[in-house]
């Protein structure tokens, strides 16, 4: 798994990735179902059996987390519990038993000439994910990759280095007990920044660049990317409680989408509320909040509701909290007319990631869902659930909020593509 230090020149470390890259990525484009599917299930197994020895690697990255004064939510996504593991192991066998979507041809039909023309779907190729913090996206990028027939150079955060060693020489392990290539996934093994720049500019070798992290890391990968990039910059998340809803289960989901994690990108980080049940679910929600130490910024007509509320940590919003990503126990709340407003301010403001409406009326959840601009729409659920695998993808590779090629939660039909196959029997253009 490239053990070796990166040799002087960083850029012949990252084009020797490359080159192995795209040689397995050949060879991982024309490999069995059955023989990728033992992969994924040899790597839930290691996963199983290791999960002790991969708690002390991790031990390790979490020490110098803490040595350096990191934030409490960024140790958080740093941390492999067995019940992470776990899940990664889940996601490697609910991607095994899906179906293998490389080769489908579809869409075939006779034109006038006598042709028939469809589309087969294909591997991207190489693509190159670039990833802060969660180690467990090592899992996640490297069982998708192997499921969808792709080659992959997995570049970590430095936060984490010890745990994605470890993680990748298990990853390793399973392709070539599987008899797939071992290049077929790599891991950077240096924590030199320069890597990030050479491999963002090896069309030669990379397909697409997937970058997931800070807003700072996408911003600089999309500037300076000379192949394409498949990204998301924020995850400012929406609840909208509606007039006429649930207001019981409205409490519940509102707690839930803010105060399960606060760290993820699907957390909900604004509540807006219509004004006609304000009066009666902020008080509830407020005390939930307020309990839980849920600091809350507040447009003025919200904060008045509020402050009956004992113990609440009440903030005047600014017009910055309306944009803000805060992945911490803070959220911004504002009252708003209805439905109509609640879907101008989401597009707006929102990043146009994952937007929720809680409602009873029908026609105002269709409205919400053809008009809130987002790449996860949803009704009467948690924004927590935006994810790969809770949308039965196996896993995913990240959240795209790009309107091209992939959008939502990016699974294995995003590291795909379509090219057109034509069947003849000896027709000549005329």
């Amino acid at each position: 798994m490239n053990a070796m230090p990166p040799p002087e020149s960083v850029t012949a470390y990252a084009q020797g990735l490359g080159a192995q890259a795209k040689a397995a990525s050949a060879l991982m484009a024309k490999a069995s179902t059955a023989s990728k599917n033992q992969a994924l299930l040899r790597l839930a197994a290691l996963l199983r059996q290791n999960t002790a020895a991969l708690q002390v690697d991790n031990a390790k990255d979490l020490e110098r987390a803490v040595t350096a004064g990191l934030a409490a939510p960024m140790v958080d996504r740093l941390r492999l519990t067995p019940k992470v593991l776990e899940t990664c192991a889940q996601g490697c066998e609910q991607l095994a038993a899906m179906p293998d979507v490389i080769g489908d041809i579809t869409g075939m039909k006779q034109q006038p000439s006598g042709i028939r023309v469809g589309q087969m779907r294909v591997p991207i190729g190489v693509f190159g994910m670039i990833f802060e913090s969660r180690p467990n996206v090592t899992i996640e990028a490297a069982s998708l990759s192997i499921k969808s027939a792709n080659a992959c150079i997995l570049r970590g955060g430095s936060e984490a280095i010890d745990s994605n060693k470890a993680l990748a020489l298990l990853v390793e392990q399973a392709l070539v007990e599987s008899g797939l290539p071992a290049h077929a996934v790599q891991l950077v093994q240096t924590t030199d920044r320069a890597v990030v720049g050479a491999l963002i500019a090896m069309p030669q070798f990379v397909d697409v660049i997937i970058p997931r992290g800070g807003k700072g890391l996408i911003e600089r990968i999309s500037r300076d990317a000379k192949v394409p990039v498949i990204k998301h910059l924020d995850g400012n998340c929406h609840t909208y409680v509606d007039d006429p809803c649930d207001i019981a289960m409205a409490v519940t989901v509102a707690d839930n989408a803010k105060t399960q994690k606060y760290s993820p990108c699907n957390a909900s980080e604004s509540l807006l509320v219509a004004r006609g049940v304000a009066a009666e679910f902020l008080p509830r929600i407020g005390a939930i909040y307020a309990a839980k130490g849920v600091e809350m910024r507040c447009c003025p007509e919200a904060r008045a509701i509020l402050a009956s509320v004992a113990g609440a940590n009440l903030q005047d919003a600014s017009e910055q909290d309306w944009f803000e990503e805060y992945l911490a126990p803070i959220i911004s709340i504002k009252v708003v007319d209805g439905v109509d407003a609640a879907i101008a301010h989401i597009n707006h403001y929102s990043s146009h990631h994952t937007d929720a409406i809680l409602t009873r009326d029908h026609m105002h959840a269709q409205r919400f869902l053809r008009e809130v601009d987002s790449s996860s729409v949803m009704v009467n659920t948690s924004t927590r659930f935006a994810d790969g695998f809770e949308y039965g993808l196996g896993a995913e590779i990240g959240i795209s909020t790009d309107k091209f090629h992939a959008r939502g939660p990016v699974g294995i039909e995003g590291l795909t593509s379509l090219k057109y196959v034509v069947l003849g029997q000896g027709e000549v253009r005329g």
